[in-house]
């Protein structure tokens, strides 16, 4: 039962470093156009493509 007291602590600081690094992200702009490359794949670009 002793190691519930290291590991409750743990646990929860790297809970908050993950929700820190979450919101650290969104502040950043990760997460400002999920589809763009998805759909970026799919498009074609002539200009980007190999000259023979």
């Amino acid at each position: 039962m002793e190691i519930l007291t290291y590991l409750i602590p743990i646990s929860l600081f790297l809970g908050g470093l993950g929700l820190l690094g979450f919101f650290w992200m969104l502040k950043k702009g990760q997460f400002d156009d999920p589809d763009g490359d998805a759909n970026r794949i799919l498009r074609t670009d002539y200009d980007d493509a190999p000259k023979p």
